[in-house]
């Protein structure tokens, strides 16, 4: 049998110009990928010439199905956030808090506002009032050289210097966290906070003497525990999410012990001090009302721990409340002919309310900052 002669073909072996030549081709990515022919010859289809029933690859992707595992798209980002944060799920780009959250904080800045009104109509404005609050104002003789020890440091604390270290901390962590609408809210928070408090106090507000006797004149709000509670409010609100229910159990402590430490020293009545923390939670809860797009927190999901931290403060202000109605109720009516037992009661009593409402106070301010903190869902 005598050797076939190759035939002779004016077409190059398809087969073998690919080897010779990769294909490059582009995915619509950065990044490319080199296919590089087989090295076995195409397939030929009998009784056909060769590179006559073969033609060249188009140029261009092969037909990957959508979301194949080879396709470029399956491995792509659904969406790429911008300026490098990403987009909670299901909000719109520049959402704020929800409308829900923003009235509930309307609603509670306001209540607390009637609350420091309340507060003087009654205790600086009426012969009752003014009688309850002397016998607590009396009652912190007993016992005051052993508390003034504890409570002189904590008042030493409250200064200019202090106040204006709280609110530039506040606002540091808010540019450090990138929160420039934050930093804003805190410094409003503060400075608003203090100069009403001394607005009501010297101006807007007075006190009639209506009990005879020494008076001191106006003292409604205090402006140490103002400046302890605003600064202690500030860092609650400029501080990551999951910090905040340790900062607020820390801050309503420290109001607390400020406020109480106030009595301890004779320089407020307790409705004083009820006053300056209603003053800043107004504040707080206006702030919050109005938190920008820039203030939100990134990837905000659901706070048990902050709902929990919430509840049991607001638990131990009804307990705290409790002890303070139950003693206003064993020495009401106030006379100057109450017996000394009752000067204790009514001290007490005054003090457990200062703690009742700072706990509730900063239970609010927790709750309300991480609502308003979270973007509205589409």
């Amino acid at each position: 049998m005598t050797a076939r002669r190759p035939v002779l073909s004016l077409w190059p072996d398809p087969a073998h110009r690919l080897r010779q030549f990769p294909t490059r081709v582009s995915y619509g990515c950065r990044m490319s990928h080199e296919h590089v022919a087989p090295t076995q010859p195409l397939p030929r289809s009998g009784g056909q010439q060769p590179g006559r029933s073969h033609q060249r690859p188009p140029d261009g992707p092969p037909a990957f199905p959508d979301h194949a595992p080879g396709h470029p798209a399956a491995h792509a980002p659904a969406h790429f956030p911008a300026h490098g944060r990403a987009a909670p799920t299901g909000t719109s780009p520049g959402a704020g808090p929800s409308v829900v959250a923003r009235v509930v904080a309307v609603l509670t800045a306001l209540v607390a506002a009637v609350g420091v009104w309340v507060l003087w109509r009654y205790f600086a404005d009426t012969f009752e009032g003014q009688q309850l609050e002397r016998l607590a104002f009396d009652g912190a003789v007993y016992g005051q050289g052993r508390l003034w020890q504890l409570a002189e440091p904590v008042l030493d604390v409250v200064s200019v210097t202090f106040l204006v270290a709280g609110v530039g901390a506040a606002m540091l962590i808010a540019l450090l966290r990138r929160r420039w609408g934050l930093a804003l809210q805190v410094a409003f928070l503060v400075v608003g906070a203090n100069v009403t408090t001394q607005l009501v106090k010297h101006s807007l507000l007075g006190r009639e003497n209506l009990i005879g006797g020494w008076d001191s004149g106006n003292t409604l709000p205090s402006g140490h525990t103002t400046v302890a509670a605003s600064v202690s409010a500030a860092l609650l609100l400029a501080v990551p999410r999951p910090a905040r229910p340790l900062v607020a159990v820390l801050g309503a402590g420290y109001t607390a012990a400020t406020g109480v430490s106030t009595l301890v020293g004779q320089w407020h009545r307790p409705s004083d001090v009820v006053a300056a923390v209603l003053v800043v939670l107004a504040w707080g809860a206006m702030v919050c009302a109005f938190t920008p797009s820039s203030a939100l927190d990134v990837d905000a999901g659901s706070a048990p721990g902050s709902a929990i931290v919430g509840v049991l403060l607001l638990l131990g202000a009804a307990a705290s409340g409790a002890v303070a109605v139950w003693s206003l109720q064993r020495v009401y009516p106030a006379s100057w002919s109450s017996p000394d037992a009752d000067q204790v009661t009514a001290y007490l009593g005054g003090a457990a309310g200062v703690v009742a409402v700072s706990a509730a106070a900063f239970a609010l301010l927790l709750l309300l900052r991480q609502a308003t903190g979270r973007a509205a869902t589409r």
